[in-house]
């Protein structure tokens, strides 16, 4: 039997997130990143076929009756997440394979893990308890989300967002990361038959959710990827920098439109330092966070410190400094 996967732990809390590649100190390179797609859907067991038609069926009811509803759109399932490393530098090299799902698949799990089956199993005793996650089969991934982190480069400012209570799933109503995005066929799947580019998935996020432009010339960095424990969904962790936005401006731009409005209710902009952010994450309860938010901001100051120190990787150590110095004023 193999062992569970641990949990990243911050400010003196176990996190319900497992951090499967990265700690800061360097970017995964764009290039580096191999995704594969193959066109063929996610097969699910009779009876958790019968929960997804139930749900396909519930939904049209209320569309049908002009009551909200979920909509469907295809989406991606996770077949694999594989890491090695280059031979003489040594940097990650990372290759994601993906297949066919839609949002009902992902909705069909995700809502249902602790549901129980005929043998009296729920899904998270079968498939992840007691076994290795990070290899389920690919019918429970049906959901890959984009995580990032931005700054605003003018004011030095993190930004902190809560998902509204009208998005469907776990997470709603928590602080989460600054735009996450669930990758999407419609909109990420290249037209002319390329790869699909989870830097660009970010770049969406961040212009749908938080109307940040191209034209902002923000700069986008891959962090690393990590597994939510708690409702079993894989996510990448980006951290970006928008040089010549600042807080006021965000905000008066939100006032004239954005894409994904709905997908918040509240945002918070926070001083980009260690102590500041890390505050922020502990001086709210732990059940307002979603299981990998806290873990994104961590790698985004990591991230900031060793650009501050010029590049040396012992820059995290002010960020761990940070936080000691967090748990000890507040006895966690």
């Amino acid at each position: 039997m193999r062992a569970m996967r641990d949990r990243f732990t911050v400010v003196g809390r176990a996190t319900g997130c497992h951090l499967f590649e990265g700690d800061g100190t360097r970017p995964i390179d764009e290039e580096n990143v191999h995704v594969k797609y193959t066109p063929r859907r996610v097969e699910f067991p009779e009876e958790i076929a019968g929960w997804r038609r139930a749900i396909e069926v519930e939904e049209e009811r209320k569309e049908a009756a002009g009551l909200p509803h979920r909509w469907n759109n295809a989406r991606f399932a996770v077949e694999r997440v594989v890491v090695t490393r280059t031979h003489l530098a040594e940097v990650p090299v990372v290759s994601l394979t993906l297949r066919d799902a839609d949002y009902f698949d992902f909705l069909t799990t995700s809502l249902n893990l602790d549901r129980r089956q005929r043998n009296g199993r729920t899904l998270r005793e079968q498939y992840l308890e007691g076994r290795d996650p990070a290899d389920a089969p690919s019918w429970m991934n049906c959901s890959f989300g984009i995580n990032v982190a931005l700054e605003t480069g003018k004011d030095g400012k993190m930004l902190f967002s809560r998902r509204s209570a009208l998005v469907a799933g776990p997470n709603s109503a928590r602080w989460n990361s600054s735009a996450n995005e669930g990758m999407a066929q419609q909109h990420d799947l290249p037209g002319d038959g390329g790869p699909v580019s989870l830097h660009a998935v970010a770049r969406r996020a961040i212009y749908e959710e938080l109307a940040v432009h191209d034209g902002d010339r923000t700069r986008v960095e891959l962090l690393g990827f990590g597994l939510d424990l708690v409702n079993h969904q894989w996510a990448a962790f980006f951290r970006a920098v928008a040089p010549g936005l600042d807080e006021a401006a965000l905000r008066l731009r939100w006032t004239r439109g954005v894409t994904d409005k709905w997908e918040h209710d509240r945002f918070e902009f926070v001083d980009a330092n260690p102590e500041s952010v890390l505050g922020f994450i502990a001086d709210e309860p732990e059940g307002r966070w979603t299981p990998c938010a806290p873990t994104l901001f961590y790698l985004a100051l990591v991230r900031g410190a060793v650009e501050r120190a010029g590049g040396d990787p012992s820059g995290r150590f002010a960020v761990e400094e940070a936080e000691q110095e967090i748990v000890s004023a507040r006895s966690l």
